[in-house]
């Protein structure tokens, strides 16, 4: 037994040695597209992403605005034109200090971050929609209006952008920050029943009744990735539902945007076991559409809406199918 687990260790050895000696000065490691960073660390998802360090990615770290004339995109400019983005500074991110010991905030506040550190501190994944048509729109709201930020954003044709690692804290949801993950679903949101009508200035019904996204522009010159997209909701049906109280209709988010965040969540909560792979249920099991109380939310672990966290919203909307996104990362995970 000895001898075999020496030898198997020499081979072990050997094999690494080979992977070392292969390796050239300056050769190039390839991305294959589908990688998330975790503290610098890139996990695979299956799922399209584009990562703020890459063509066409959209970058938070960066202080000055993404769009419009450069010559106004910096930050003097910035908080010249919107006073009001001042007050927190020019970072659009921080520190999750909450719940770090001093040593260990001096540990991580370079930005490194061990990844069992951010495993012990992130236990929320929060998702939004974003009141946009697409994610480029979501990121010029968000980035050079609103001075707030997001780890992920998901556009219509089911790409996923990262716009900051995942060892910072993103500014989307208020009391969550510290120990959660956020992201901005593309979807114009819901509607009070009685307004419902104004959601098909942003959808159409086809001759032959289908229902499509209907964006201001071309897809192709709103930033979204897939050539000649057509933006269907999954399910054709106007969902009415209430949430918060309120009784509100929303069309469904597009079959492409639920394929690739059920692999994100399923990554997600394989990477920070602390994520329970489920959402927030009352005693009978069935889905809570309502805030949760502060004791509740501070015991939660798992995936929730923003309307968990905070009473004055609403996303992600009625339409947002829990059971198709988390029992579609639950197999996942099982695999």
């Amino acid at each position: 037994m000895r001898y075999l687990a020496s030898a198997l260790f020499a081979a072990a050895s050997l094999t690494f040695a080979v992977q070392l000696h292969a390796a050239e000065v300056g050769e190039q490691i390839e991305r294959t597209g589908d990688e998330i960073m975790v503290c610098g660390q890139l996990f695979h998802t299956t799922a399209p992403v584009v990562l703020w360090t890459d063509p066409k990615g959209y970058d938070a770290y960066r202080t000055e605005r993404r769009f419009g004339p450069i010559e106004k995109s910096t930050w003097e400019e910035t908080i010249k034109e919107l006073p009001e983005m001042a007050t927190n500074g020019p970072a659009r991110y921080g520190i999750r200090t909450e719940g770090l010991a001093p040593v260990e905030i001096e540990e991580v506040r370079g930005g490194g971050w061990p990844l069992p550190l951010l495993q012990r501190t992130v236990d929320q994944f929060v998702l939004h929609y974003d009141v946009c048509p697409v994610s480029e729109t979501c990121f010029k709201v968000l980035h050079d209006h609103r001075n707030l930020s997001v780890h992920f954003m998901l556009d219509v044709d089911g790409t996923i952008y990262q716009t900051l690692d995942l060892k910072e804290r993103a500014r989307h949801a208020t009391i969550s920050n510290a120990r959660s993950i956020g992201i901005e679903i593309a979807n114009m949101g819901a509607y009070g029943v009685k307004n419902k009508d104004a959601l098909m200035k942003w959808y159409e019904a086809t001759d032959g009744g289908e229902i499509r996204l209907r964006p201001a522009k071309a897809y192709d010159e709103l930033g979204v990735r897939t050539p000649s997209f057509v933006g269907k909701p999954a399910r054709q049906e106007l969902i009415v539902g209430n949430i918060q109280g309120q009784d509100l209709a929303q069309y469904d988010f597009t079959p492409e945007q639920y394929e690739s965040l059920i692999k994100l969540t399923a990554t997600l909560c394989k990477i920070f076991p602390k994520i329970n792979c489920d959402y927030p249920k009352d005693a009978d099991g069935k889905l809570v559409s309502k805030k949760l109380s502060d004791e509740e939310w501070k015991a939660y672990q798992g995936v929730m809406g923003h309307y968990h966290v905070q009473l004055n919203k609403t996303d992600p909307g009625p339409a947002f199918d829990w059971e198709k996104v988390i029992g579609g990362a639950q197999k996942l995970m099982k695999k």
